[in-house]
C-alpha cells in the first residue's frame, strides 16, 4: 500500500505539471504499479475494498450536494432520458452482436457492461471544471443516475443470461424487494437522520459528528445492498437523506478529505486491471472496441436528449461527456464471470478487450469533457442542426408588445429576480429558457417564455431581439455566453447586452464578443463580503463607498467605465418617457467607423441626438459636427426606439 500511494503522488504531480487532471495520473500509476508492470502492490483484495469505499464516499457527497428537490425536477431527464440511453445501448450492441454469430444472451450481457458511464469519472470532472448546474452537467447526472439504478436490474439478470438459475419471477420478487427497501429507507432516514444530526451537533464534538455522518453511509448502504442494491446506489441515498438536514454543509467538509483519498485508490485499482502484455499483443482490437464504444455512446446519449427536447448542441455535448465505460461495468463484468459470460462471448480475450477498452476511455474522458462544447457546436451546424428543436414557437405571441423590451436569457436565481423587477415595473420582456418544464409553468402564469438555445439566431429572433433594448445573459451555461453576445449583437448592433460571468478574467473575452456590460460573481461576491466585513467594525458607509470604487476600479481594469456609470446608464435605458439613452459601441467593420458625425448625420437621417463620447477613458461631452469617430468609440444617443432601429445599419458589422 505504500507504493500506491507513494507512486500515485508521483504520478499526480508530473501530470499536474503537464496540465493534465489528477484522475489520469491515478489511472497510470495503477498500470504502472500493477501486475502487469512492475508489480509493486501483491494484496489487489484489499485495494479493491478501498477502491469501494472510494465510490461509497463520492456518491455520498454527491447526495448530499443534491436534494431530494433537485432530484424530482429531474425526474424526466433520468426515466426518460436515461431509460432510453441504456435500452438503445443495449439493443444496439446486442443486434450487430447477434448479426455476427455471437449468442443473443453474450449480446445482451456485452449491451449492458457498454450501456453504463463512468459517474466517479464524470461528476468529479463536471465538479472540477464548475458545470455540474450546466444543461449537460445536469442532463450527464440524470442519466447516471439512472444508470446507477439499472446495474441492480442488470445484475440480477446475469444468471438469468447464464441460465445459471434464477426464474422470471424471482427476478421480480427480487427487483420489487428492492424498490421497497429503497423507499423504506428513505422514509424512514428522512425522519430519524435529522433528528440524530440535531442530537450529535449540540454536543459539539468534531469527532463525533465525523463518526456519526460516516456512520450514516454506510450503514444506509449496507441495508440498501441487503436487497441486491448496490453499496454506492445506497450511499447516494444516504447523501440525499442528509441533505435534507441542516447540517448537509458541515457533513460535506467533513467527508470530503476521506472522499479524495479512497477515490483515488479507486482509480488507481482501475488501472491495475489493465494488462499491458495483452494491449501490446492487440492493439488494433483494442482501439478498434473502444472506438466502437464512443460511437454507440454518443449516438444513444444524444437521441435521448433530443428526445428530452433539447437542441442538437446540448445533445452532443452530453453525449461526448458520457462516451466511456463505467466502473459499476467492473461490478457487472465480475459478476458475469462468475456465472460464465463474457464481453462478447470471447472468453477470457473478450476480458481482456473489455478492461483495456475501459481504462483507455477512462483516460480519454478529460479530453473528451474539454471538447464537448466545441464538440457539440460543430454538431450544431451539421446536417442535423435542426434537431431538438420542434417544440419552439416561431414567434412570440402578437397581443404582447415586444418593442423596445429586455430579452433574459435563463431562468435562473438572477433571472427569476430581474422577471419580478420587470413585472413590477410593467417593463415588456421574453425568457429565453432551456428547460421545457420551466417553459411550461411561465407560459402557464401568463409569462411569456420561449424554449430553445439562446445562441442559435432563429430563437433570438423568435424572441424578437432586433427591436429590444436589452439583452441580459444568466444562463447557467458559460460556454454559450459568448455566441449569444455574437448572436443578439449581429441582429440588433444598437442593443444594450449584459453578461453574467463567473470569474473576472472573462470579461475582457466577453466585452471582445460585444456584451456592453460584464458582471462577474467573483467580483461581485468579493464586494459584498468586503462590505460586510468593513461596516462590522462601524466604519462609515461613504468611506465604505469610497473603497469599494477603489476596489472596483483596479480590479475591473478593463471595463469600459465604472461599474456605478455601467449601471445608471441600464437604469437610463429604461425609462418610460418615450426617449431613450443608449451608448453604441463602434467596431471593427462598423459603416460608422473613421467618419465625421456631420457624415454620419445621425439628427438629419434618423433624429438621434449625440450627448457624448466614450473612448478609452476619456468622455467627450457634446462633439462637434467635425469630430471624427473610431473604432472603439462609444456613443452615448438619446431617441426613440423607432429612430434607434432606422440607425442600425450604421452600427452593423459584416
Amino acid at each position: 500500500m505504500v507504493a500506491l500511494f507513494v507512486v500515485s503522488v508521483i504520478i499526480a504531480y508530473v501530470c499536474y505539471r503537464l496540465r493534465l487532471v489528477p484522475i489520469a495520473g491515478f489511472l497510470i500509476a495503477g498500470v504502472l504499479i500493477g501486475p502487469s508492470a512492475l508489480g509493486l502492490v501483491q494484496n489487489q483484495e484489499l485495494v479493491d475494498i478501498l477502491a469501494e469505499i472510494g465510490v461509497i464516499l463520492l456518491l455520498f457527497t454527491i447526495g448530499i450536494e443534491f436534494s431530494l428537490d433537485k432530484l424530482s425536477r429531474l425526474s424526466r431527464a433520468i426515466f426518460v432520458g436515461g431509460g432510453l440511453q441504456v435500452g438503445l445501448s443495449v439493443a444496439i450492441v446486442t443486434s450487430v452482436l447477434v448479426a455476427v454469430g455471437v449468442d443473443l444472451r453474450a449480446g445482451i450481457y456485452t449491451g449492458c457492461l457498454i450501456a453504463l458511464s463512468s459517474t466517479a469519472i464524470v461528476l468529479g470532472l463536471l465538479g472540477e471544471r464548475d458545470e455540474t448546474d450546466t444543461p449537460v452537467g445536469q442532463l450527464s447526472l440524470a442519466e447516471l443516475i439512472f444508470q446507477d439504478l439499472a446495474i441492480i436490474v442488470m445484475v440480477l439478470l446475469v444468471p438469468i443470461l447464464a441460465g445459471s438459475g434464477g426464474t422470471t419471477g424471482e427476478f421480480l420478487q427480487v427487483l420489487a424487494t428492492a424498490g421497497l427497501l429503497i423507499v423504506g429507507v428513505l422514509v424512514l432516514a428522512r425522519r430519524i437522520v435529522p433528528w440524530i444530526l440535531e442530537k450529535v451537533a449540540h454536543t459539539r464534538r468534531q469527532e463525533l459528528f465525523l463518526l456519526t455522518v460516516v456512520a450514516i453511509c454506510f450503514g444506509t448502504a449496507a441495508v440498501s445492498s441487503l436487497a441486491g442494491v448496490s453499496l454506492a446506489l445506497g450511499a447516494f441515498l444516504a447523501g440525499l437523506v442528509v441533505s435534507e438536514s441542516h447540517y448537509s454543509e458541515q457533513a460535506l467538509s467533513d467527508v470530503l478529505p476521506l472522499r479524495t483519498i479512497f477515490n483515488a485508490v479507486f482509480f488507481v485499482s482501475v488501472g491495475m486491471l489493465l494488462d499491458l502484455r495483452f494491449l501490446v499483443e492487440r492493439p488494433l482490437l483494442v482501439l478498434a472496441a473502444a472506438g466502437i464504444v464512443i460511437v454507440v455512446k454518443i449516438a444513444t446519449t444524444t437521441a435521448s436528449v433530443l428526445v428530452l427536447g433539447y437542441p442538437i448542441r446540448i445533445a452532443a455535448a452530453t453525449g461526448l461527456v458520457l462516451a466511456q465505460i463505467g466502473e459499476f461495468s467492473f461490478v457487472l463484468e465480475r459478476a458475469g464471470r462468475a456465472a460464465g459470460l463474457s464481453p462478447g462471448g470471447l472468453g477470457e480475450a473478450g476480458a481482456q478487450t473489455f478492461i483495456a477498452a475501459t481504462v483507455l476511455l477512462m483516460l480519454l474522458t478529460p479530453l473528451q469533457m474539454a471538447f464537448a462544447h466545441r464538440f457539440g457546436a460543430f454538431a450544431s451546424r451539421g446536417p442535423l442542426a435542426r434537431l431538438g428543436e420542434n417544440d419552439v414557437p416561431d414567434t412570440v405571441p402578437d397581443e404582447v408588445d415586444l418593442e423596445d423590451h429586455v430579452v433574459i436569457v435563463g431562468y435562473g436565481h438572477a433571472g427569476k429576480r430581474l422577471v419580478q423587477v420587470l413585472k413590477d415595473r410593467g417593463i415588456p420582456f421574453v425568457v429565453i429558457e432551456m428547460n421545457a418544464e420551466t417553459v411550461g409553468q411561465l407560459n402557464a402564469e401568463g409569462t411569456k417564455a420561449l424554449f430553445g438555445d439562446a445562441s442559435r439566431p432563429a430563437i433570438l429572433e423568435a424572441a424578437h431581439a432586433g427591436e429590444a433594448k436589452l439583452c441580459v445573459v444568466v444562463t447557467n451555461d458559460p460556454s454559450i455566453t459568448p455566441r449569444i453576445i455574437q448572436q443578439a449583437r449581429f441582429l440588433n448592433p444598437t442593443i444594450q447586452i449584459i453578461a453574467r460571468t463567473r470569474y473576472l478574467t472573462d470579461m475582457e473575452r466577453l466585452q471582445r464578443f460585444g456584451a456592453d456590460i460584464v458582471v462577474p460573481e467573483e467580483m461581485e461576491t468579493t464586494v459584498r463580503i468586503f462590505s460586510h466585513v468593513l461596516g462590522a467594525y462601524m466604519i462609515p458607509a461613504e468611506e465604505i463607498d469610497r473603497q469599494v470604487r477603489l476596489l472596483r476600479a483596479h480590479d475591473y481594469g478593463v471595463m469600459r467605465g465604472s461599474i456605478q456609470e455601467a449601471h445608471l446608464m441600464v437604469l437610463q435605458g429604461l425609462d418610460e418617457d418615450g426617449m431613450h439613452t443608449r451608448a453604441v459601441a463602434v467596431r471593427d467593420g462598423s459603416p460608422a467607423a473613421d467618419r465625421t458625425l456631420a457624415e454620419l448625420a445621425l439628427r438629419r437621417d434618423h433624429g438621434l441626438t449625440v450627448l457624448a463620447v466614450r473612448r478609452g477613458d476619456r468622455t467627450i461631452a457634446n462633439p462637434a459636427g467635425d469630430f471624427q469617430v473610431l473604432r472603439g468609440d462609444r456613443l452615448v444617443l438619446v431617441g426613440s426606439a423607432q429612430e434607434f432601429l432606422e440607425a442600425a445599419d450604421l452600427f452593423r458589422t459584416p
